[in-house]
């Protein structure tokens, strides 16, 4: 078995460590009733639903609504398999219980190539492997929203347990009424047999009673609302503005906190006067803490408005000290990076046919250097937490995707135990990756302990959230490959180097660790190792640094900058051979059918190979992430400054069954605003130990004027549901880019690509 078999990506566990879970029974993910808490005329079935007095069915909500609809998506579920209006399923945050553990996201870390596990005879090692990661993620329970996941992780637990509920309720009925089961039905949300019906709250108490049922989940083909443009549940409120957020908290008496942190990433506070501070008008206290983790250290004003808190941070008079980061530089970082990707002695990932005899071989060599900055995520709503401790009871009010690791964080700081902690998960205004952490949590629970029994708002500035982010990493790759007769490409060989983000982020997650476990990381590899174009040799490895930068996961992660450097290269490809890029692909997908029609469908609907006006081109990427599969051919046009515009974009996806497909067109419009902003403008640069950028300004965001139309074409599938949020993100900048080279004959081969028309 080769080395990367063993390899848990993001658990980053060896196959060693799972041995002993596997003698271990598998665990359901149904729960027992009580997991929720009942109000009055209530009744719990299974973990996961409750009924309520009249008839509404309760889901406990384990995942962040980010703005990606999965509080809508998964009452959907619920829903369908009730026969029941959407509009009588309610949520309530879910507990702490590992039936709600994100199973699927650690899955999806797992790096096994997915032309390997498309058919239904798995080899061995993949089979064994799955079987036995999905026994340690079951019993760990990690609730997180993350890897474009939710749906695909509730796809059967919530299923089967609406699907318990309703033959729970049928047998009920049929109980009482003394009628055959086989002429008990549900429909519109009314248990129905002969000519009695009732709600399911008029049989709840019967229903909890009911013996074991064996359920059938309902088959795609009966589905009358999965699959429908179904509007999303939270919009409304959020148009009126009763959507609470984060910074909506707001508790009887509270007060408002403004952090500031050391400029540089890893500083401290050297020396602090606070008077100035204090004499300003409404001022409370100044509150300094240490750094955290790879955070830096500061402090926060408390005040009782957070303009007054801002006025008295501004009056602080505070030295620095620069920390142990103060070198840290990105031009000398990439230079670093550039030197690894030649030394090519990085971590196979994947390795097929004999690379070193077909490099000593290959008469035409195409070689090109790929390169991609330091991103911030740039969230709407900055960082912010509200907290109170009460005598040994601290509460919680925070925009996060991981509670667990909120509450574990929290606990740590003020001494108290887990079960003393009550957590309020708000919405979140963007997560994109930045909400996995838990550094604003830490700040924001010791200013709550300098003001006992006050509810305190810590808010971080703009600046402050663009200067000590956790950031996606720089990354450099090399990639090689042999141009032979007719345009024959047998070879390709990718090396590729840049920071590990799942050590980092498992070190600052699990403090007992004695440091980062620094394993190869799925994330630094992914969109590289894991190509469908079946090239008869091909090597791909990755060089993990650590270059003290905070790294951390930002939208679609490593197929981020990936699919720039395959999808860009790939046209390179198809240039050298004189072939057309859609064609070119499509040679290369005679084993990836599912590939292939996703690329078909998008050059269809953008009509690929018409004639277009003068200074227009069409460029064209194909891209798997998270299970997805996403195609998008991009029109670009060459204004008379050789400045350019997108005009609109074509996108399609396979992403399984669709649950939502008014969704998955959301995501597909929003995922090519926030690629399109990355690719024209997104750089965080570093001097010094210091970020440069500090507000929109220096990092700027794509204008409406500036955003193409898009369109969404979904092909039809039976699989199992996969991630939406994240998949449109890699494809766009390499199909712009590829754009471009048709139309001035410039290949771009660094993030970003300047010259966007304003």
């Amino acid at each position: 078995m080769k080395r990367r078999h063993f390899i848990l990506g993001a658990a980053g566990v060896t196959g060693a460590l799972l041995v002993g879970w596997g003698v271990m029974p598998p665990r359901s993910r149904q729960g027992k009733p009580g997991l929720l808490p009942l109000e009055a005329g209530e009744v719990a079935l299974n973990g996961w639903l409750k009924i309520a007095a009249d008839g509404a069915v309760v889901l406990a909500m384990p995942r962040s609504e980010m703005g990606q609809g999965v509080h809508t998506a998964l009452p959907m579920l619920v829903a369908e398999e009730l026969n029941m209006p959407l509009d009588m399923v309610r949520i309530e945050q879910a507990g702490g219980d590992a039936i709600y553990g994100n199973v699927a996201m650690l899955m999806g870390s797992l790096p096994f190539h997915p032309l390997d596990t498309e058919g239904p005879e798995l080899a061995t090692h993949i089979r064994a492997t799955q079987w036995l990661v999905s026994k340690i993620v079951r019993e760990l329970g990690i609730n997180a929203t993350g890897g474009s996941s939710t749906v695909a992780d509730a796809w059967e637990p919530v299923r089967v347990a609406a699907a318990t509920v309703g033959a729970r309720l049928r047998h009920a009925a049929a109980q009482q009424w003394q009628v055959p089961l086989d002429r008990i039905r549900i429909e519109a949300g009314r248990v129905v047999g002969g000519a009695r019906s009732a709600h399911f709250g008029e049989l709840a108490d019967a229903a909890a009673q009911a013996d074991a049922v064996t359920v059938t989940l309902k088959p795609q083909s009966a589905f009358t609302l999965l699959g429908q443009p179904t509007p999303r549940t939270d919009i409304p409120s959020k148009v009126k503005g009763a959507a609470i957020f984060g910074i909506d908290v707001r508790v009887p008496g509270m007060v408002f906190a403004v952090a500031r942190m050391a400029p540089t990433l890893k500083g401290d506070v050297a020396s602090l006067n606070v008077a100035p501070a204090t004499a300003v008008p409404g001022v409370l206290q100044v509150v300094q803490f240490p750094p955290d983790a790879q955070s830096a250290g500061g402090f926060a004003v408390v005040a009782k408005t957070t303009w007054q808190a801002k006025q008295g941070a501004d009056k602080v008079v505070v030295s620095w000290t620069s920390g142990e980061g103060a070198s840290i530089d990105s031009t000398a970082i990439a230079a670093q990076l550039q030197a690894a990707v030649q030394a090519k002695d990085g971590f196979t990932f994947y390795e097929k046919g004999d690379v070193a005899t077909w490099q000593a071989n290959a008469a035409n060599q195409l070689l090109a250097t790929y390169q991609a900055p330091y991103l911030a995520h740039a969230t709407l709503e900055p960082m912010n937490c509200t907290a109170q401790l009460v005598g040994t009871r601290l509460k919680l009010w925070v925009p996060t995707q991981v509670p667990g690791m909120v509450k574990a964080k929290a606990a740590e700081i003020a001494g108290v135990e887990l079960d003393q902690i009550d957590l309020v998960v708000t919405q979140l205004g963007g997560g994109f990756g930045r909400r996995l952490e838990v550094d604003f949590v830490a700040q924001a629970v010791r200013v709550a302990m300098a003001m006992p029994g006050q509810a305190v708002q810590l808010l971080w500035e703009r600046e402050q959230d663009m200067r000590h982010d956790y950031y996606r990493p720089m990354h450099v790759a090399a990639l090689s490959a042999g141009v032979g007769g007719y345009g024959v490409v047998d070879g390709l060989r990718i090396d590729s180097a840049g920071d590990a983000i799942s050590p980092r982020w498992m070190a600052r997650a699990l403090p007992a660790l004695s440091g980062p476990v620094d394993m190869p990381d799925k994330t630094t590899a992914e969109g590289l190792f894991d190509l469908p174009y079946g090239f008869e040799h091909q090597h791909m490895a990755h060089t993990a640094t650590d270059s003290g930068v905070p790294v951390g996961f930002w939208r679609s992660v490593g197929h981020s900058h990936n699919a720039f450097f395959s999808e860009s290269f790939i046209d390179e490809l198809a240039h050298a051979a004189q072939k057309d890029p859609v064609a070119f692909r499509r040679g290369l997908l005679v084993g990836a059918p599912r590939y292939a029609a996703v690329l078909d469908m998008a050059a269809r609907a953008a009509n690929w190979g018409q004639k277009l006006p003068a200074g227009q081109a069409l460029g064209v990427a194909l891209h798997e992430s998270f299970g997805s599969i996403v195609a998008q051919v991009a029109r670009v046009e060459l204004l008379p400054n050789n400045s350019w515009r997108v005009l609109d974009v074509h996108c399609a996806i396979d992403c399984g069954v669709v649950v939502n497909p008014e969704t998955v067109a959301q995501q597909m419009e929003g995922s090519v605003v926030f690629a399109l902003t990355a690719m024209a403008y997104g750089q965080i640069d570093i001097a010094n130990g210091a970020v440069q950028q500090a507000n929109f300004p220096d990092y700027p965001m794509l204008k409406l004027s500036q955003t193409p139309k898009v369109y969404t074409h979904i092909v039809r599938s039976n699989r199992a549901p996969a991630g939406v949020g994240e998949p449109g993100v890699p494809p766009l900048a390499p199909a712009v880019s590829n754009a471009l080279l048709a139309l001035n004959q410039v290949r771009h081969r660094r993030l970003p690509v300047g010259g966007i028309a304003a």
